[in-house]
């Protein structure tokens, strides 16, 4: 299993949709708004690293408000 921090830049407003869009998916084991440069965080698990790949790209990038990404894959 592979885990990912994925940090999310956000136009102002849709930071709670986000996180309410995302919270239920199974391969999201973790989410929250935050403060600072970016405004949300979520903690992905897949078995590897392209659905890790899918889940951002074709499902987070597709979510109304989202500016851009960054994902920090674990190691170890």
């Amino acid at each position: 299993m592979i885990r990912a921090y994925v940090l999310m830049e956000i136009t102002a407003g849709h930071a709670t949709g986000m996180v309410n869009s995302l919270k239920d998916r199974d391969e999201i084991k973790g989410i929250a708004r935050v403060t600072g440069p970016y405004d949300v965080i979520a903690v992905v698990e897949a078995a590897d690293l392209n659905a890790i790949s899918e889940t951002v790209n074709d499902y987070i990038h597709s979510l109304a408000g989202v500016i851009r990404t960054t994902t920090c894959v674990t190691l170890g």
